[in-house]
C-alpha cells in the first residue's frame, strides 16, 4: 500500500486528509485517540499579554475584546497577576453557515508571574476599547521610616 506524503500542515496539526483513502485502520485509530484526548482536556483559552516596567511601576496589558468589565475576574499577590473571564458568543448564525471561524469564545485566563513584588493595594485595572491595562506599583524594599517608641505610664 503506497502512502502519499503528508503536507506540512498535516505533519503540524496530526490531521488526516479524509478523502485519502491509503490511510490504514491503525492510523486513522491513534488519530481518534489524539482528537478524543484533545476534547477531554480542553481548557481555558490563554490570553496573550504584553509586561513591561517603568521606574515604579509593572504594567501588564492584554486584550479582553467582547468581555465587560463586571466579567473579568483579577486576582493580584505581591509576586502575582491571574485574569480570568468569558467571552459569550451570540449564536445568532448557524454552523453551516460560516466561513471562518476563527474568533475565541469561552473561558480564558492567564497566570503570570511578575519579576518584582508589587503593591496589592495600589494595583489598578483600566479596560478601554477592549486593552485591559494593570498598573501594579513596585515595592520599594530600600524606604526605610522611623518608627517612634510610645510608653504606656
Amino acid at each position: 500500500m503506497s502512502k502519499t506524503k503528508k503536507s506540512f500542515f498535516e505533519r503540524l496539526t496530526g490531521t488526516i486528509r479524509l478523502d485519502d483513502d491509503t490511510i490504514d485502520a491503525k492510523e486513522v485509530a491513534v488519530e481518534d485517540q489524539t482528537a478524543n484526548w484533545l476534547e477531554e482536556e480542553e481548557k481555558d483559552g490563554e490570553l496573550t499579554v504584553d509586561v513591561h516596567q517603568t521606574a515604579d511601576k509593572i504594567i501588564v496589558k492584554t486584550m479582553v475584546a467582547g468581555v465587560r468589565p463586571e466579567d473579568l475576574d483579577i486576582s493580584i499577590t505581591r509576586d502575582m497577576v491571574t485574569i480570568r473571564g468569558k467571552r459569550e458568543e451570540e449564536r445568532s448564525v448557524k454552523d453551516e453557515d460560516f466561513f471562518y471561524r476563527e474568533l475565541y469564545w469561552g473561558s480564558f485566563s492567564r497566570t503570570i508571574s511578575l519579576p518584582q513584588e508589587v503593591e496589592i493595594d495600589t494595583a489598578e485595572a483600566i479596560e478601554k476599547h477592549g486593552l485591559l491595562i494593570l498598573k501594579l506599583t513596585k515595592v520599594d524594599k530600600g524606604r526605610q521610616t522611623k518608627v517612634r517608641v510610645k510608653s504606656n505610664l
